[in-house]
C-alpha cells in the first residue's frame, strides 16, 4: 500500500551496518528447515528438466530462458521469496542475496514450501519444482552478483537505504545489468542516480502472490531509457506475467494507486472510531460480495510492512489522519500480531472469522 502525496529525496544513506533485510517480513512455521551452516551461497532441490510457470487456475505450461538468464533478487523477505520462485519456474538461475543468515534460512524453507503447495495443487509438476529450485540459490557474497542479467530489489522501503544498496550493486554487477526495483510505495527517481546506471533502471513491481496475481508494474523514470523497458516488457511476459507499462511515475503504480485508497479509507473508519474491524469488512464484504475485507487482506500483506509504509507517508506529508492510522497499526505491531505469518493480526488464523459462517450477519 502507499499514499498518494509526493515524498521527499533520499538526502543521507544509513551507515554501513544499515541491515538490508532489517524491516522485511519473512513468513514464519508450516515451512521445512533449512540447515543453518547451508544458508549462505546454497541452491534450492535437486534436478533438471524444463521449468514451469504457473497461471491462475490452470497447470503450468512449459517456459524457458529467452532473454535474461541470471535474476539477482535482493532482498529474501516475501516478496523477494515469491520473485525467486516464479522465475526460477520459468527457467532463469536465480540468486537471492540477503546480509542476514536468519532471512536467507527462512527464504530457503518458504520457497520450497511455496512449491510444494504448488504441486499439490497440481499446477506444477513434482519434477518441475525440483528444477525450478535447483535452479535458485541462497548467498550473503555480494559477488555472486556478478553474473546477474537482472537485479529485482525489495528491501524496507526507506529511500536512502535503496540508494545505499544500488549503489552496492553498481560496483558488483556488469554494465549490462539492469536494475530494477519492486518498491510498492516510493517511485525510480528518488534512488535512480545512486545505482550508477539511471538508463538501465526502472520499477518492476510483482503482486502477491506472485503466480496468481500475476500483473506486474513497468514504471519509468525520466531518465529511463526505452530499450530498458521493451527488455523490462519482454522479460515480464518471459516469466508469465502480465505487464502494464506506465508513461511516467506515479506512486502507486495502476492497481495499487486504486487498492491504496480503499485500504486508508478502512484503516481511518477504524482509527478513527467510525466503525469496528469487523463491519468495515463486513460493509465490504457485503456489498461487493467478496469472501474478504479490506482488514483481512492487509492480514495477508502483513502489519509490519503496512505500519512501515503508513508511518513513512505520515512523517513525509505531516498528514495528522496518516499518523493515527500509523498509531493504530503500531498497537499490533508492538504485540507481534502481524497477521497471517504470526497467526493473529486484525484476526486470528488459520482459521480468521471473517471466513466463518454467519461473519456477515454477525452471528460469527
Amino acid at each position: 500500500m502507499s499514499m498518494q502525496q509526493p515524498v521527499p529525496d533520499a538526502k543521507a544513506a544509513p551507515g554501513p551496518g544499515a541491515a538490508v533485510a532489517g524491516g522485511l517480513e519473512v513468513p514464519a512455521g508450516g515451512a521445512r528447515g533449512v540447515r543453518p551452516e547451508a544458508a549462505v551461497s546454497r541452491g534450492l532441490g535437486e534436478g533438471a528438466g524444463g521449468a514451469r510457470g504457473p497461471r491462475p487456475g490452470e497447470a503450468l505450461a512449459e517456459a524457458g530462458p529467452a532473454g535474461v538468464r541470471c535474476v539477482l533478487v535482493v532482498g529474501a523477505g516475501t516478496m523477494g521469496q515469491q520473485i525467486a520462485l516464479q522465475c526460477a519456474m520459468h527457467g532463469c538461475e536465480v540468486v537471492v542475496y540477503d546480509i542476514a543468515a536468519v532471512a536467507l534460512e527462512a527464504a530457503g524453507a518458504q520457497i520450497e514450501d511455496y512449491a510444494a503447495q504448488l504441486a499439490g495443487q497440481g499446477r506444477l509438476a513434482r519434477d518441475a519444482a525440483d528444477a525450478a529450485l535447483g535452479r535458485i540459490s541462497l548467498t550473503a557474497d555480494l559477488a555472486e552478483a556478478a553474473r546477474a542479467d537482472l537485479v529485482s530489489e525489495s528491501v524496507p522501503e526507506d529511500p536512502a537505504l535503496k540508494a545505499q544498496v544500488f549503489a552496492q550493486l553498481n560496483l558488483a554487477c556488469p554494465p549490462h545489468t539492469i536494475f530494477t526495483t519492486n518498491s510498492s510505495s516510493l517511485v525510480p527517481s528518488m534512488f535512480a542516480e545512486a545505482t550508477g546506471r539511471p538508463a538501465r533502471f526502472a520499477a518492476l513491481h510483482f503482486h502477491t502472490l506472485v503466480w496468481n496475481s500475476n500483473v506486474v508494474d513497468i514504471m519509468p523514470h525520466p531518465g529511463t531509457a526505452p530499450e530498458t523497458m521493451a527488455t523490462l516488457t519482454a522479460f515480464a511476459r518471459q516469466i508469465g506475467q502480465i505487464p502494464i507499462v506506465l508513461k511516467k511515475e506515479n506512486h502507486g503504480y495502476v492497481f495499487n494507486a486504486m487498492f491504496n485508497e480503499l485500504n486508508t479509507a478502512a484503516l481511518s473508519l477504524a482509527a478513527s472510531g467510525v466503525a469496528s474491524i469487523e463491519d468495515v469488512d463486513r460493509a465490504w464484504m457485503g456489498v461487493m460480495k467478496m469472501p474478504i475485507g479490506p482488514f483481512g487482506w492487509l492480514d495477508g500483506i502483513g502489519l509490519k510492512t503496512v505500519w512501515d509504509i503508513t508511518q513513512y507517508w505520515a512523517t513525509a506529508t505531516g498528514d495528522t489522519q496518516l499518523q493515527a492510522n500509523a498509531d493504530f497499526l503500531k498497537q499490533y505491531v508492538d504485540r507481534n500480531w502481524l497477521g497471517v505469518k504470526t497467526g493473529r493480526g486484525f484476526y486470528t488464523y488459520p482459521e480468521p472469522a471473517y471466513a466463518r459462517p454467519g461473519f456477515l450477519t454477525g452471528g460469527a
